[in-house]
């Protein structure tokens, strides 16, 4: 075994033996607050992923000027309606991101904040592109997305080596609000788990909802979904 193997092996085995010093957290951490060696932060949070669709096929059908643009554009709306909505960006992976709500009111501003970016997808960028580019408009394109929510407990650690090194989310809400939003199933697009409807919707709002199964880890779980967005 070469010494660059053994060095590898050795960095695993300090992982693999790391006895976690977990702590309650108030607020959603940052990477410099969580120790690397063996810091660990439980939350209780509603995450939400926001997921741009078929962005392989603008890049194959659009200049890469024009697929950078419509990127740029939908997360730069969910990044700020995440933060307007009192969430926290802490992903970003392509041309999806993370936001995690807490706070008093945590699934019912996450489900706001997804119909309002659903709002402005439809009413909004798909017109602009349209009219803009003309690969949009000749193509036939229409800009669609997805965005999944999941709320309970989690537990941020850092992962990675110093100076190149980020939080990692441990726990099914993270996870399963990933899964979600890969669904691709228009006009629904977006889709919470059952216990974020529970603690998010009000009764004047459930006839907004439809129930459904969807398969993770496994198992089977009911989520509701919509086709109805809401004006920010």
């Amino acid at each position: 075994m070469s010494s660059w193997s053994d060095s590898l092996s050795n960095s695993m085995d300090n992982i693999l033996n790391i006895n976690w010093d977990s702590r309650n957290g108030s607020v959603v951490p940052e990477a410099a607050n969580v120790k690397i060696k063996d810091g660990a932060v439980r939350i209780e949070a509603a995450f939400l992923y926001a997921d741009l669709a078929g962005s392989s096929k603008l890049s194959k059908l659009c200049p890469w000027q024009t697929t950078a643009k419509i990127i740029r554009a939908y997360l730069d709306c969910c990044t700020r309606s995440i933060r307007v909505h009192q969430g926290h960006i802490r992903s970003f992976d392509g041309d999806r991101v993370m936001g995690i709500f807490i706070g008093q009111t945590p699934c019912t501003d996450a489900i706001m904040c997804a119909r309002e970016i659903d709002w402005m997808v439809h009413n909004k960028l798909n017109p602009k592109a349209k009219s803009k580019f003309r690969s949009i408009e000749n193509n036939g394109i229409k800009i669609k997305h997805c965005i999944g929510i999941d709320y309970g407990e989690v537990h941020a650690v850092r992962a990675g080596i110093r100076d190149s090194n980020d939080l990692i989310w441990i726990g099914k809400p993270s996870s399963f609000a990933a899964k979600l939003s890969d669904i691709r199933s228009y006009p629904n697009e977006v889709y919470i788990s059952a216990k974020c409807y529970n603690k998010g919707v009000g009764d004047d709002k459930k006839n907004l909802w439809t129930r459904d199964t969807t398969p993770f880890a496994g198992e089977s779980y009911y989520v509701y979904k919509t086709s109805t967005p809401l004006e920010p």
